[in-house]
């Protein structure tokens, strides 16, 4: 099965926690962060929203910045998902 966004939606699917920190401590479960970086699945057309013309700015494949508690979770063949307006992005990550 695949999710298609519709509208201004977009499926995120999140990057895992870093168990290490970069100078090689381990870190147990409870005292890592939840990330809040995401890859970018699958991008709705955008369109007419509310009355505005909403044009998509992120594409498959893109890192995002999610706010921490926003869209949706969703599971679908094992895997997690979160589906987000693309209002909900903060930001682009880029190397």
């Amino acid at each position: 099965m695949t999710i298609k966004p519709l509208a201004d939606r977009v499926v995120l699917k999140m990057l895992e926690a870093e168990e290490t920190t970069k100078s090689g401590i381990i870190l147990t479960s409870k005292a890592q962060e939840k990330p809040q970086v995401a890859e970018v699945v699958a991008v709705g057309p955008g369109g007419v929203v509310d009355g505005k013309e909403i044009v998509m700015e992120v594409e498959v494949g893109d890192k995002v910045l999610t706010s921490t508690y926003a869209g949706t979770n969703v599971k679908l063949d094992g895997e997690e998902y979160r589906i987000v307006s693309q209002s909900d992005i903060l930001a682009k990550v880029t190397e």
